[in-house]
């Protein structure tokens, strides 16, 4: 049996950055919150845990700390929270993902210039929600193809379209497409992060050549769960994982390609392990 692993797969910059930016902090010391989980990998986020890292998820918890650091995780969070932690004199470490923190550029600049948001994304994502409250305006988050035609928007109107960084770059192309043949006056600004476009890509291509795939990523990880669904368009046999533990395979002798992707959140631990097993066990 041969296995592929996708070129592209694992943590991807701005997860690394923030991974590394948070064990930076711990080798200083020092009560350390990152708001939210740092990444959506839970192996990761235990380790952290282990070595004294707190996760904080709220308002209300983070206006009960009086002192330590905060770390903006990779996904962004509105202007709110960062002027929250200012506020009460906390140190903040922002290790927020650039491509993210571009579109909070975007959509701030754009609002204030007048220009209804709508961000193409899962709605009560976390890098949805941070961009949401980067907005002069309400912005409007859609999902699907669905809500796309089904969106009513003044024709005279301006509407500035952005894109969560991890979303599935040839659904976003139609979901423009709806919003074009409407008529709206509409500046769309591709933000889908290029490291999800390759990966999705590299997936799309194995998933389409091989009997069964893998994919391995955190439960909550919206990029990976985008992944799975890709690869399941092209291979029925495609198993959705976090670790080595999850792994339950009965393979047929038949089978002769297994192919393994993984989520930008999967450290290349996680990966090799997987990786490993197969070419052993099977």
């Amino acid at each position: 049996m041969e296995v592929i692993l996708a070129e592209h797969a694992g943590f991807c910059f701005g997860v690394k950055r923030a991974v590394e930016q948070v064990y930076e902090q711990v080798s200083r010391g020092g009560p350390i919150y990152t708001y939210g989980p740092i990444i959506h990998n839970e192996e990761v986020v235990k380790d952290l845990e282990q070595k004294g890292v707190q996760v904080i998820e709220t308002e209300e918890q983070l206006r009960e700390l009086t002192e330590g650091t905060v770390v903006i995780r990779s996904h962004g969070v509105s202007r709110k929270i960062c002027e929250m932690i200012e506020a009460q004199g906390l140190a903040c470490v922002d290790a927020t993902c650039p491509f993210v923190k571009r579109i909070h550029n975007i959509v701030e600049t754009e609002s204030k210039a007048g220009k209804k948001i709508v961000i193409i994304g899962n709605a009560g994502h976390p890098e949805v929600e941070g961009i949401m409250g980067w907005s002069a305006v309400h912005a409007d988050v859609v999902e699907s193809l669905e809500e796309a035609q089904n969106y009513a928007f003044g024709q005279g109107q301006e509407m500035c379209i952005v894109s969560q960084t991890t979303f599935n770059y040839n659904k976003f192309q139609d979901m423009v497409e709806i919003f074009m043949r409407k008529g709206y006056n509409v500046y769309v600004v591709n933000t889908i992060c290029n490291a999800t476009e390759v990966r999705q890509t590299a997936a799309r291509k194995i998933a389409a050549q091989v009997d069964v795939m893998i994919v391995i990523g955190g439960k909550h990880s919206s990029n990976t769960r985008k992944l799975y669904e890709i690869c399941m368009q092209e291979c029925a046999n495609t198993y959705f994982i976090q670790t080595l533990d999850d792994l339950h395979l009965d393979l047929p002798k038949s089978v002769r390609l297994v192919g393994i992707t993984a989520g930008a959140s999967t450290p290349n631990n996680i990966i090799e392990e997987v990786q490993n097993y197969v070419r052993v066990n099977f």
